[in-house]
């Protein structure tokens, strides 16, 4: 799989990687940081990542299912639903969402897929805790486009949404 190298703004540098894992996730990184990071890297997806994304689709759908974040329950769920969405979209089932919606959500499978990121996924309670952030800063920055795409494909938005 192609990965996209991730840029670190200072606040993301190490010292604040210590301070998440010391006093939690939410005390040191606002939604507007998250967002400005999913956008930097989804500015990073090209056709060709999407085309390498879609061709580890069932792998990954199976990894992110096996997913245990009771702290996070809905995460499973809403990977499923991003996946999906990028798979519609290279089969050209989905062409009415524009790239900049697909590119976040691949984004998104990406870093989820990652094992050592923000927050390596092995840490207890936490592990998951930036991929859900990574997840819903994209389902919060694209949910009208979103929304329609689950209500077209009579997908039940309010199991995915951040609101569920």
């Amino acid at each position: 799989m192609t990965t996209i190298p991730l840029g670190i703004s200072p606040r993301l540098g190490r010292q604040d990687y210590l301070l998440v894992l010391g006093h939690g996730f939410a005390h040191n990184l606002d939604m507007a940081e998250i967002v400005q990071f999913v956008h930097n890297g989804a500015s990073r997806v090209s056709p060709q990542v999407l085309k390498g994304v879609h061709r580890k689709l069932p792998f990954l759908k199976v990894e992110f299912a096996t997913i245990n974040a009771p702290k996070f329950p809905h995460l499973v769920d809403q990977l499923e639903f991003l996946a999906d969405l990028v798979e519609d979209f290279v089969d050209g089932e989905a062409d009415e969402v524009p790239y900049m919606t697909i590119a976040a959500a691949a984004f998104a499978l990406i870093y989820a897929h990652r094992q050592l990121d923000l927050i390596p996924n092995s840490v207890p309670d936490l592990g998951h805790a930036d991929d859900s952030g990574v997840v819903r800063a994209v389902l919060m920055e694209h949910e009208r486009v979103l929304s329609d795409y689950a209500a077209k494909h009579h997908i039940n938005w309010e199991r995915v949404t951040v609101n569920a």
